[in-house]
């Protein structure tokens, strides 16, 4: 995998997902959501998505929340992780942890476009709220020389 280009650190700059039939886009997590995705020379990936002005819990104890607080937390975050197979023009992320339990132990095959210092990962077209739509999700690899 010496070869792979996308190991490294990258950080969401971007996160739209354009209608199929509709040409409306609408942003999961809100149009300034922030996140990272991490992909290893050991073929391990690692992706964490939130929106931006999360609510925090008015309890500093982890488990003791309420339902309607655990949900707007669930509802504000994405993440997945495990093996992934890059494979030129796509990649599949093998899924073993997941935020969204109905992923674990499937694949989640991305579009790869590479260009620069920037990465897009985009999704075939796919049913989200009764719509057919496609994710776009633009990176920018993050300098190991930043701090």
């Amino acid at each position: 995998m010496a070869s792979n280009p996308l190991i490294g650190t990258w950080r969401l700059l971007s996160w739209e997902n354009p209608s199929v039939e509709v040409g409306q886009v609408s942003y999961p997590l809100g149009e300034d959501a922030t996140g990272y995705i991490i992909y290893n020379e050991d073929g391990y990936m690692l992706v964490a998505i939130i929106a931006a002005n999360r609510l925090k819990f008015a309890e500093d104890d982890l488990l003791s929340a309420t339902k309607e607080k655990e949900t707007q937390a669930e509802e504000t975050y994405v993440s997945y992780c495990r093996r992934y197979d890059f494979l030129g023009d796509t990649v599949v992320h093998h899924v073993e942890m997941s935020l969204f339990p109905d992923w674990i132990g499937g694949d989640q095959e991305r579009l790869v476009g590479l260009r620069g210092s920037r990465l897009t990962l985009s999704t075939r077209s796919l049913l989200l709220m009764g719509i057919q739509q496609t994710a776009h999700l633009i990176w920018e690899r993050v300098s190991t020389l930043a701090s």
